[in-house]
């Protein structure tokens, strides 16, 4: 197995010499997984948003959390090798890469953990790190009838990636992020040490490791709130051309009791013209549905707002039940009446919504083309002021994808974990998702998504990059504010190194003195 590493380090690179990092991993190495070449057009060097490739060393296929603490302790005894652990490879700037250092598939060890367990009467699935939400989804719904409660849109990512990061979706405003729903990890740290963490077992290691952007650990095991999954959903949009209807609807809904509102919010915002793809013609739920631009008010802008919620329920319910809350919910709300669609799916079907998407895409040959992302969380005190300027005048025309915006709670989140908010109880999540080809444009993209931040710090708007991408500590000091000195310190204490995950460029590493 180590022999195979030293030669993929002089076939790939006719320059490299055996040095102190490659004779360390030699010696210290027995997995009971495999190792491959990092070369020049593998999975390790590159990611979904295709706007970096990175050549590793090697990629690491561990056969679970005992094989990733042997691949950190060997980098350890290194002078500067680093590790990254890659889930399904969904990151956007290349926060799962690592230049001439180790990468780790977690997907080799997703089939490591599936139990279901029962805790102070509660139902829980222990999962590995490196499973895919859709496979856990799947099934629990099909063996237990149970489900997660909280998600993200798309589930083809790793419950190790959301959880590093919060994971968020239509569901976080009642139940919180991803990070909220969990209760115990088992978690490789930096030192190349497996440890078991929760609320009450190693508590600073549990809280740094969720939404901790794979600073402190990397996730093998994790413990997932579960509880009865519905039959079928109700799925609705509605459009509205007023901004602040809008927010002022969406924000009502989120804020009502459990069973008083729909079990999903979302909203998006999309061009008021007939482009395929920017506009009119990306709400309807169902090709048979057509959107009827005669109800659009004459004093519409240049880009229109949808409210998108869910109504969970049983199959064994009678439709009644199911068409009268729908109807006493969007009776107190303020959209333009006959621009409303609205789909009956399964639940699962329901949840794997995007994954049709992805069919599609990629039968369009674009799912593989870059994709220069930007989602930011930006308070409602700033989110006029956000759309004015941002929608309405800089994203008018759309921008080749969703546009996803929708109120979350700062109540449902503990602040123990690493992740940064705006200050606020509601802020809103903005999503730009954008599919483009390769080329030019891609450049241009992803300078306007630097010119949006730079407007938002001149603007000094309270807002946070989600899913982050910084290259200077300034900026990365700024993101975290008062809680960067916490960063630091849990930085020290669980990867004093700075071994893990380099791809996000927040520490650099620390030499190690071999003499």
């Amino acid at each position: 197995m180590i022999a195979c590493l030293e030669r993929f380090v002089h076939e790939n690179d006719a320059e490299s010499k055996p040095d102190d990092d490659v004779s360390s991993i030699r010696k210290s190495l027995d997995l009971q997984g495999s190792i491959e070449s990092g070369g020049k057009t593998g999975i390790a060097v590159k990611d979904f948003g295709g706007l970096y490739s990175v050549r590793p060393l090697a990629l690491i296929k561990p056969s679970g959390a005992e094989d990733i603490a042997r691949v950190v302790k060997a980098a350890s005894l290194t002078t500067h090798l680093t590790v990254a652990a890659r889930g399904n490879g969904h990151s956007i700037n290349g926060q799962a890469m690592a230049e001439g250092g180790l990468v780790i598939d977690m997907r080799s060890t997703e089939e490591n953990h599936f139990k279901f367990l029962t805790v102070n009467g509660s139902p829980y699935i222990d999962v590995s790190g490196g499973a895919l939400w859709e496979d856990v989804l799947t099934r629990c719904v099909s063996r237990f009838g149970l489900a997660p409660r909280s998600w993200t849109d798309y589930l083809s990512l790793t419950v190790g990636g959301t959880l590093s990061n919060a994971g968020v979706s239509g569901q976080a405003f009642r139940y919180g992020p991803q990070t909220s729903n969990v209760t115990e990890l088992e978690v490789v740290t930096g030192k190349g040490e497996i440890s078991v963490c929760s609320e009450t077992q190693n508590p600073e290691l549990f809280f740094g490791v969720l939404g901790g952007l794979g600073q402190f650990g990397i996730i093998t095991r994790a413990r997932i709130k579960l509880q009865p999954a519905p039959d079928m959903v109700r799925w609705i949009r509605v459009v509205y051309s007023e901004f602040e209807d809008f927010t002022r609807d969406a924000e009502f809904l989120v804020t009502q009791k459990e069973g008083e509102s729909f079990d999903y919010v979302e909203g998006f915002v999309f061009a008021n013209n007939d482009d395929p793809v920017n506009g009119w013609p990306s709400v309807p739920l169902d090709p048979d549905h057509e959107f009827d631009p005669a109800h659009i008010p004459q004093a519409a802008g240049s880009v229109l707002y949808c409210l998108e919620v869910a109504f969970h329920y049983r199959n064994g319910d009678h439709p009644s039940i199911v068409d009268t809350a729908e109807r006493r919910l969007l009776g107190r709300l303020g959209f333009v009446r006959g621009l409303k669609f609205q789909l009956d799916v399964s639940y699962v079907e329901f949840l794997l919504r995007v994954k049709r998407a992805e069919e599609h895409a990629k039968a369009n040959g674009i799912w593989d083309s870059p994709h220069p992302w930007l989602n930011l969380f930006v308070s409602k005190s700033d989110i006029v002021e956000f759309d004015r300027t941002v929608f309405k005048r800089m994203l008018k025309d759309g921008i080749g994808g969703p546009m996803l915006i929708y109120p979350l709670l700062r109540s449902k989140w503990d602040n123990r974990t690493s992740g940064a908010l705006p200050g606020g109880e509601i802020f809103y999540i903005v999503a730009l998702l954008r599919f483009v080809p390769k080329g030019p444009a891609v450049e241009t993209l992803v300078a306007q998504n630097h010119e949006i931040v730079q407007w938002c710090i001149k603007k000094g708007l309270g807002f946070k990059l989600y899913l982050p991408h910084y290259k200077s500590k300034e900026d990365w000091k700024r993101h975290f504010g008062n809680q960067w000195t916490r960063f630091v310190e849990r930085k020290a204490s669980f990867d004093p190194m700075a071994i893990l995950a380099p791809g996000q460029k927040i520490f650099k590493r620390i030499h190690h003195n071999l003499n």
